[in-house]
């Protein structure tokens, strides 16, 4: 593999990860400070592996966000998310989105380095106490208020707990207003919430667990 897009809205650590994929090896190493230059480098140069921190927000959209328009455009393209939470569901919900690997950001060298050569080689990679707990939660054990949202639900409620309008949304998402109206309808239902104000309460929550 020769090519690797990093993503990170921190110069520091961009550096960092540079050297360290130069040692390991990669000859080209294309780096994004934001979401949409991040998706406009992928989209044009198609590098197999991608790099991407998981708390990047802008645009109306996340890391997230970023990660599962890559898995869509490129399903083969190898995807390591790094972020600063150990959050079972927060790492589920990267997983699910297209990555293949997840690491923390404060992990020593030799630690990053065994994630990056395992999503390098097309292996799935996971610090060993968080895959037993992502396991546990997928089986049931623990369960996420999130967990019966859709994808999109989630983005709508990731730009809800910004005090983005519904208006905003809709222009933001490329759907219809009456679709951010049913769709949020349908959220409180499903998570057993009344109002709007409740609703807008959850996602602030939510997204200050991501944070």
């Amino acid at each position: 593999m020769t090519a690797v897009l990093v993503v990170d809205d921190h110069p520091v650590v961009l550096r960092g990860f540079r050297r360290l994929m130069e040692d390991a090896g990669v000859e080209t190493i294309h780096e994004a400070t934001d979401i949409m230059s991040a998706y406009r480098i992928f989209h044009r140069l198609r590098p197999p592996m991608v790099v991407a921190d998981l708390s990047l927000q802008g645009e109306g959209l996340s890391g997230l966000s970023l990660i599962r328009r890559i898995h869509t455009l490129a399903r083969e393209t190898r995807i390591l998310a790094f972020s600063m939470h150990n959050d079972p569901v927060i790492v589920s919900r990267a997983l699910e989105s297209g990555a293949i690997g997840y690491v923390f950001k404060d992990v020593r060298t030799a630690e990053f380095l065994k994630a990056f050569e395992a999503v390098r080689a097309g292996r799935s990679y996971l610090d060993h106490d968080l895959a037993v707990e992502i396991a546990v939660l997928q089986a049931g054990a623990r369960r996420s208020p999130l967990a019966d949202l859709s994808n999109r639900e989630r983005e709508i409620l990731s730009l809800l707990s910004r005090g983005t309008s519904y208006q905003s949304i809709a222009d933001t998402l490329s759907i219809k207003y009456r679709t951010v109206l049913n769709t949020c309808s349908a959220m409180r239902q499903k998570l057993g919430l009344r109002t709007l104000a409740d609703l807008i309460r959850f996602a602030v929550d939510q997204e200050n667990r991501v944070r």
